[in-house]
């Protein structure tokens, strides 16, 4: 975490709501997955970790029913105001339906606020790279909320609660995984998450003489405005049709072989090779964990590549932006392995390289996506950080 940015984000709040002694300082994570893509909300295996750049924010409480809000990553950005007696008119309201829609899924939980609260943000997740600042901004909310009003929620609920806001508040139909990464972030720690019941364990990343590199294509792109929605559409019918000759309650309890006994169930070309994807994406999630454990890098970095590859080629995600970033990124011999990551359509890729590399990796590769499409990408050294805090 920053102690500049905390400085910064409460500065910004007394800047526009008035000096508060109350005010307190937050942070809430952005994640970057490093395997298992589209598995999530197919009750499959994920093995995200939070980063050390995130959302910070700076809130205290009212003594009437208003909520404004104020974020300092936009020009010309202004207060925007909700009642806590009208949520629902606040689900067009721009980058503030996410922590109001937060707000709706704590009531529905019959967590009642009896009073609203300002809150004054500032990320350095850059916006529409696919590295979860929305997630990020739920977690941040809720843990907010949670800390203002007392209520019994643990971090895990907090995922959770994000999640539903999401998908019902917000209209993206997203799973679990980015959520409970933010959430239940762990230092030099990615989290090995069983969608299907939100198991976990911990697994410590310790990349000796390696590091982990961010590419952002800077394609922006929104979730609930692309295909994403149309990708589980796609999925939940392929389940649906596989329900009918196997005992499964998500694509994520199938191995390969067993989808391949069975996916002429499926009649639709396109949902049988979506559905390949989620079930091959979980094992190799599964075997990628393994090779980590077992010191294996160099087998990790060739499943980030199959997943991209059955990204790219079954679940048609990545575009020319992310293939360029990973295709160039396999032809340099230091880079251990590369794939896009997150919802796909635009964002980044994520890449292991060695450290004798870094600066070959992002001259050439910057290079030769550039000459490609005509704009720079920007790439970032990241480390994995904790999960959500008073700062």
């Amino acid at each position: 975490m920053d102690q500049k940015m905390k400085a910064d984000v409460l500065e910004g709040f007394e800047k526009v709501f008035g000096k508060n002694d109350n005010v307190k300082a937050y942070f809430a994570p952005g994640r970057v997955n490093l395997i298992g893509e589209h598995t999530d909300y197919n009750g499959g295996h994920v093995f995200p970790c939070a980063l050390t750049i995130g959302t910070y924010g700076a809130a205290a409480k009212r003594d009437d029913r208003k909520m404004r809000f104020f974020s300092m990553n936009f020009e010309n950005s202004r207060v925007i105001e909700a009642s806590l007696d009208d949520l629902e008119s606040s689900k067009t309201a721009g980058w503030t339906a996410y922590p109001v829609g937060v707000v709706w899924a704590f009531e529905k939980r019959g967590f009642k606020l009896d009073k609203g609260f300002d809150m004054c943000i500032f990320g350095n997740i850059p916006n529409g790279s696919g590295l979860s600042s929305s997630a990020s901004l739920e977690v941040l909310t809720g843990f907010i909320i949670r800390d203002l009003f007392g209520f019994d929620v643990t971090n895990q609920d907090l995922a959770l609660i994000g999640q539903y806001s999401e998908n019902n508040f917000n209209g993206c139909n997203c799973g679990i995984m980015d959520q409970f990464a933010s959430a239940m972030g762990k230092e030099n720690n990615a989290i090995f998450l069983d969608t299907s019941d939100l198991s976990f364990e911990y697994a410590p990343i310790t990349l000796k003489g390696a590091k982990i590199v961010i590419a952002n294509t800077n394609k922006k792109h929104k979730l609930t405005d692309s295909q994403y929605n149309a990708r589980r559409s796609a999925c939940e019918k392929a389940l649906e049709e596989l329900q009918a000759v196997v005992d499964i309650k998500g694509l994520g309890d199938l191995t390969p072989e067993e989808f391949e006994k069975h996916k002429d169930a499926i009649k639709d070309d396109d949902r049988r090779t979506k559905a390949k994807h989620a079930v091959y994406e979980n094992q190799r999630t599964l075997d990628a964990v393994k090779a980590l454990k077992a010191g294996d890098l160099e087998k990790f970095g060739q499943l980030m590549k199959e997943s991209h590859i059955s990204l790219r080629d079954d679940y048609d995600v990545t575009g020319i932006e992310l293939d360029t970033l990973a295709e160039e990124a396999w032809k340099i011999p230091g880079v251990i392995g590369s794939r896009m990551t997150g919802g796909g359509f635009g964002g980044c890729t994520v890449s292991i390289v060695k450290d004798e590399a870094v600066e070959e990796f992002k001259e050439k590769v910057g290079k030769a996506y550039k000459d490609k499409i005509g704009y720079d990408a920007t790439f970032y050294t990241v480390e994995i950080g904790s999960g959500p805090a008073v700062i």
